[in-house]
């Protein structure tokens, strides 16, 4: 998907006269110019249809992400990176990444601002095992609210004992949590929301699938140490006035680049 906008710069104008306080008193004497100009940025933001899993919290390197509950959906923070860990990691693609541009064309007497979605490999994510403390559960139901396969739902004691063909005699005659195995994909929602904690998860995570890589220009470097002080993950030194990067921790989050005053730095995506 991607949206494109275009306004006069003329308006653009205006608008940033209005929406300013400092000029209530003199704004007829005020002028405003805009010049060439093209920013780029990105925006994450987690669907309302999210379940809850809490994967994307548990992954996010910089702790940017909330806790989800029942009623709530994860908050992302104003830390975040952008490293994209997030998007890779939820078992139903309900994060979503938006790139964003912004050009001010003087000569066309124009402002334009296109949004367009960023499309990212997933994770290997599977199942390895689940086991439910029934004799701890009370049968609240939170663990089936957002599964998003129904691989869990509540059956009758008497179902559960014909469906694993064993006597569970402790259990009271009433519902409990059973899982189709076969259906579960090991997201986890039904573990987190549990509030006796009575779901224990093994679950397979592949690693983070490497779709960009950090180029550096050693001539450019003048070893400011810019780039070692704002990485949020300590990936990157500066040695003997040389660049270090340790890719084993680093991110990608373009966080050093953006930070370098000389361009020594470019985040760059790998072909696929």
């Amino acid at each position: 998907m991607e949206i494109k906008l275009k306004k006069k710069i003329k308006n653009l104008q205006k608008e940033v006269i209005l929406k300013s306080a400092d000029f209530k008193k003199d704004i007829e004497d005020f002028s405003l110019t805009a010049d060439d100009f093209e920013d780029n940025n990105k925006f994450i933001s987690i669907s309302p249809l999210c379940i809850r899993c809490n994967l994307c919290v548990e992954e996010c390197p910089v702790e940017a992400i909330t806790d989800s509950t029942s009623t709530k959906i994860p908050k992302i923070n104003d830390n975040c990176v952008k490293c994209e860990i997030c998007l890779q990691t939820c078992p139903i693609s309900c994060i979503y990444l938006m790139e964003a541009t912004s050009i001010i064309n003087e000569e066309n007497d124009d402002v334009e601002y296109f949004l367009k979605d960023k499309k990212v490999p997933h994770r290997i994510l599977r199942m390895e095992k689940i086991d439910i403390n029934r004799e701890e559960c009370t049968s609240c139901g939170s663990c089936t609210k957002f599964c998003p396969t129904n691989a869990i739902t509540l059956k009758d004691k008497s179902i559960i004992e014909a469906a694993d063909n064993k006597s569970y005699p402790d259990l009271e005659d009433k519902e409990y949590p059973y899982i189709r195995e076969n259906l579960c994909i090991g997201c986890g929602s039904c573990a987190h929301l549990c509030p006796e904690g009575v779901i224990d998860l093994t679950r397979i995570l592949g690693p983070i699938i490497e779709t960009k890589f950090l180029e550096i220009d050693h001539d450019a470097c003048v070893g400011c140490s810019l780039c070692e002080e704002n990485c949020p993950v300590e990936a990157i030194k500066i040695k003997n006035g040389n660049v270090i990067l340790d890719t084993e921790l680093c991110i990608s989050c373009n966080l050093c680049s953006r930070k370098c005053p000389l361009k020594a730095l470019t985040l760059k995506n790998k072909d696929f």
